[in-house]
């Protein structure tokens, strides 16, 4: 689950991705970014050099120079290790004045025509990233700093656990330096937070009583809460004297209650404040600009020109014939009753549940290892970092979504992690759990993100930026590509794959129904209700995600379904030729590319195929 690279939203600051990371279609350039407020973060952009691949390396280290996180994320322990960076709309606008002025330079510098094929991509992809982040910037402030699925009160304890590795006992203290520093951090989101509720821009007034259950799991635990406790465990694998160890624990607890804790109080009784006032409606049609911004995140989002009306209709298409392929393995397993009954019986029945996390994880673990044996019989290139399934931790597990997953690190010291959320078994259904594998795992994520990684020949923008449409699409394809290797041999299981798939198609209508056709929460709950086989608390926590991530939902049915138009075109094309582990290469091996790029590759695989 990627989320968009606005500068103002805190995924967008842990993940260390600017707007190009997850390109949309822009096709006019906005001015550039006005010059940063006296004290932020400056970097000039990278002057031309004779190979344009040295001049993205450039471009890399001063957008890495105004990133701790994004250091982090990459495995780079340098200086800046205990730092969490800026967080201000003067650094915001930094960000994107650096992008800005490297892409004029590169259009002053170089010409495609003179350039590798290779070079001639990276060209154009930093081209389109460029007006893809000019366009998303004039809404930096119509995000949500503080939500159920990436808000800042969870995702800050999330880095410090899951990202912030401790190998020494310098990193130590850098974690230590990293828990003092929350408490400015979360003031300036909190005054962020607070400017613009007075604008209008608040999560409805539902998404509060999450946040607020973050924040007082963290308080209330004192001093053994979740982040605490994951110092402490790190430390106490560290090959130190027990006075040091000890020295470090004391500093760890000193810093969070001298500044973290006050802060997350302070948050607290901010986040009461706004619940008092917060809106009851639920789509982003509320905004003044809500229309405009709707529109740039479906062309980003998507990577195409479509429109919510023809987006909303392409979902009710492919639920329709979803449907039809459900009702077939509703007969094969001699099922008596109409497809909603089917759903009433597969949602409720305790048969298709899990009693223990450990049996779940261990079903899972299976499928994939399973997976992993079948892969060199469609894949040429295989992933190279390890995969683990992990839980979603205690703190956040209430909030958080379904399932994602967290990319490894470039130098190996962390692998690929498939998360999934266990809070409540009975959202967690058995029929789903092969898909939901196969997509956040093998083939799906972590295949895809471990080979672009260790993509060496590419610029680092490229090997660690995204485009939702690509790796999402990539993912629910994953999921359909499990059958043709052999997989779902239980119908139920097959039928969990098709529940997965519908989930996708629905997302189409029920997205643009909530932000573009004005439903409310409880209209769209009752659309998938009516339509999916998902309990009900599965569907809850659904809509609750696509209402505070306007337009992400809508990436994974239209990226999946160009892949398949794709891999159709070329078996037509190439008949007995066709290989099917090659045409994964063509997708694969670019890295992520709008789905208008990834079609000009299929159909120049074709011609030199045929």
């Amino acid at each position: 689950m990627t989320a968009i690279g606005n500068k103002r939203t805190l995924q967008g600051y842990l993940a260390g991705v600017c707007a190009m990371a997850l390109a949309g279609c822009a096709t006019t350039m906005a001015e550039p970014a006005p010059t940063p407020a006296t004290g932020a973060a400056q970097t000039s952009a990278p002057q031309a050099s004779a190979d344009i691949g040295t001049f993205f390396e450039r471009y890399d280290q001063a957008q890495l120079a105004l990133s701790p996180l994004s250091k982090a994320y990459r495995g780079i322990r340098d200086e800046d290790y205990g730092r969490w960076g800026d967080f201000s709309d003067a650094a915001a606008i930094a960000e994107e004045r650096l992008q800005q002025q490297t892409a004029q330079t590169m259009r002053a510098t170089y010409s495609p025509i003179d350039l590798s094929p290779q070079d001639t991509l990276s060209y154009r992809l930093f081209d389109y990233q460029a007006e893809n982040s000019a366009m998303l910037f004039p809404f930096r402030e119509n995000g949500y700093i503080f939500d159920q699925m990436n808000g800042a009160q969870s995702q800050l304890p999330a880095f410090l656990i899951n990202i912030h590795s401790v190998a020494n006992a310098d990193q130590a203290a850098d974690y230590v330096s990293r828990i003092e520093g929350l408490g400015p951090v979360i003031d300036t989101l909190i005054a962020e937070s607070r400017e613009r509720a007075a604008k209008g821009v608040m999560p409805p007034d539902w998404v509060y009583p999450y946040v607020i259950s973050d924040i007082e799991n963290l308080l209330d635990a004192g001093d053994d809460n979740a982040v605490l406790e994951d110092f402490a465990g790190k430390v106490g694998k560290l090959d130190l004297g027990e006075a040091q160890s000890v020295a470090l624990v004391a500093g760890a607890k000193t810093a969070w209650n001298d500044s973290a804790r006050p802060a997350y109080q302070r948050l607290l009784a901010e986040m009461q404040r706004q619940q008092a006032m917060a809106p009851t409606d639920d789509g982003i049609w509320r905004f003044d600009d809500g229309a405009a911004y709707y529109s740039a995140l479906l062309k980003n989002y998507t990577t195409t020109d479509l429109t919510a009306d023809q987006i909303h209709a392409i979902g009710l298409r492919e639920v329709e014939r979803i449907h039809d392929e459900m009702r077939k393995i509703m007969r094969e397993v001699g099922f008596e009753g109409d497809l909603q009954d089917f759903f009433e019986y597969t949602r409720t029945d305790d048969r298709f549940f899990y009693d223990t996390r450990e049996a779940y994880l261990a079903d899972a673990e299976a499928k994939l290892d399973a997976m992993e044996a079948r892969l060199p019989d469609f894949f040429n290139t295989l992933p190279s970092d390890p995969l683990v399934i992990k839980p979603v931790e205690a703190f956040r597990e209430k909030s958080a979504g379904k399932a994602f997953y967290q990319r490894p690190a470039p130098d190996g010291s962390r692998p690929g992690t498939y998360y999934v959320n266990l809070y409540n078994l009975k959202d967690m259904s058995r029929n789903e759990l092969e898909a939901l594998a196969y997509h956040e795992g093998l083939p799906g994520h972590h295949l895809q993100l471990s080979i672009q990684t260790q993509l060496g020949d590419v610029p680092p923008f490229r090997r660690f930026g995204g485009v939702t449409a690509y790796s999402e699409g990539w993912g629910l394809y994953s999921e359909e590509l499990g059958k043709d290797m052999g997989f779902y041999t239980d119908p139920y299981s097959d039928f969990g794959r098709l529940g997965m798939e519908l989930w996708r198609a629905c997302r189409l209508v029920v997205d643009t129904g909530i932000h573009h056709k004005r439903w409310s929460r409880e209209r769209a709950i009752q659309y998938l209700k009516d339509n999916t086989p998902n309990p009900d608390g599965d569907i809850r926590k659904a809509i609750e995600r696509y209402i505070v991530m306007p337009g992400q939902a809508t990436a994974y049915m239209i990226g999946k379904l160009k892949i398949m138009e794709l891999r159709d075109r070329a078996q037509t094309a190439l008949g007995d030729d066709f290989d099917i582990r090659a045409f994964h290469d063509v997708i694969l091996k670019s890295g992520p590319v709008p789905l208008a790029i990834m079609e000009e590759n299929v159909d120049a695989w074709i011609e030199g195929e045929s």
